[in-house]
């Protein structure tokens, strides 16, 4: 199905934002303690999720101001999903966004979200997803990889947004009436590399990807956050996290909320929290993806605070970490979603070893891959402090 792109208008008239700096200096101050180390992985914790899937990276169905949706208790989730390959670091190629719901701890799977032919690309992306009560509408914004019908898959990066109906079966959920898919802010922009690699290494791949819907509750203005790099940077470690504004039908291209030019290479899947008036952003990241000749903090979730979106923003805790995996178990847990009530969702990646998907054994990692939801834990967020909450 062909897409229509959502083409970038010229700038409104909004308060100027200063791309906020995660400098070195910052990173090299962390320093780990029990309050901000998540606990470590439990055997009963890695029970299947649904026979025959590998799943990762996760988002709830949000109300416009961010708050979670429930259905009598019900929470609708967005997986993604892969068959359980011989590889399980095969899983990008083919990932799809699963349709699931939980409730205390239990998850029901309703299937894929999308119709098989409707994916601009290759496979399906994180994002974010937008409710409507009055007319049960949901706006999934996700990021399409690749290309439909491509013989080999590439790291083509594209976001795109569709609006669908999110109705209630006697099985479930399902997502029907879907419209057609509209790119987001497509071709050569301002600030940010457009990416189109056909190769390319998970982790030091350029992003342009992980759409996040936010709602500024200053002026009801509308944003999407989003994993991106830098187009004019010193370093090949440019990592920085986009931000565009609702205009119309169509998205302004604003400079980057936080740019780690020289120090990161991907802040993933960044979000925005409001909690007590300020401004919480979180990301994920992996030591792997610090610049080799500076400091880098544990594979974990980490986070900025501001009193107001346009900044200035100031780490969390110093340097920013706000939730890492233990020394001993460094790639058990990755991808954190922060919710507006401040659970952390995440999935199990590798809870044994001190390799990950480096370790060279095929059959190591899929033995030792989790691939399922990891247990939730609560942040407490004081000021510019933040920490697991006991």
């Amino acid at each position: 199905m062909p897409s229509t792109p959502l083409m970038p208008t010229a700038a409104a008239d909004h308060p100027p934002f200063a791309t906020a700096r995660w400098t070195p200096a910052q990173v090299a101050a962390i320093r780990a303690d029990s309050r901000t180390t998540i606990p470590r992985v439990q055997a009963a914790q890695l029970a299947p999720g649904v026979p025959g899937l590998d799943l990762w990276d996760l988002w709830p169905l949000q109300h416009a101001d961010g708050s979670t949706v429930r259905f009598d208790g019900w929470t609708p989730w967005f997986v993604l999903s892969a068959p359980r390959l011989s590889d399980p670091e095969a899983r990008h190629a083919v990932a799809r966004i699963r349709l699931m719901t939980e409730r205390d701890g239990l998850w029901r799977d309703h299937g894929n979200l999308l119709p098989d032919a409707l994916n601009p690309g290759s496979r399906e992306w994180a994002g974010s997803c937008r409710y409507d009560p009055a007319c049960q509408a949901i706006t999934l914004f996700w990021t399409a990889a690749g290309d439909r019908g491509e013989r080999e898959s590439s790291f083509r990066q594209r976001m795109f947004e569709l609006t669908g109906t999110l109705a209630i079966t006697p099985d479930g959920l399902a997502a029907t009436d879907w419209g057609t898919p509209r790119e987001i802010a497509g071709g050569e922009i301002a600030h940010y590399q457009q990416v189109t690699a056909t190769t390319g290494v998970p982790g030091f791949i350029k992003g342009f990807r992980d759409p996040a819907h936010f709602r500024d509750p200053a002026d009801g203005a509308e944003y999407l956050l989003f994993t991106g790099s830098l187009r004019e940077a010193r370093s090949s470690w440019n990592g920085c996290i986009g931000m565009l504004r609702r205009a119309g039908d169509g998205w302004d291209v604003l400079p980057p909320l936080l740019s780690a030019d020289g120090l990161n290479n991907e802040q993933e899947r960044p979000h925005i929290v409001m909690h007590q008036g300020r401004y919480y952003l979180f990301w994920s990241t992996q030591r792997k993806v610090f610049a080799p000749d500076g400091p880098s903090g544990p594979n974990g979730l980490y986070g900025m605070v501001a009193e107001r979106l346009s900044g200035p923003w100031h780490p969390l805790n110093g340097g920013g970490l706000v939730a890492g995996n233990p020394e001993d178990a460094p790639f058990q847990t990755y991808s954190w979603w922060v919710t507006n009530e401040l659970t952390v969702h995440g999935f199990i990646d590798y809870p044994h070893g001190n390799e990950g998907n480096a370790c060279p054994d095929i059959a190591w990692r899929r033995a030792n891959f989790g691939g399922v939801p990891a247990a939730v834990f609560r942040l407490r967020l004081d000021g510019a402090r933040a920490e697991i909450a006991a």
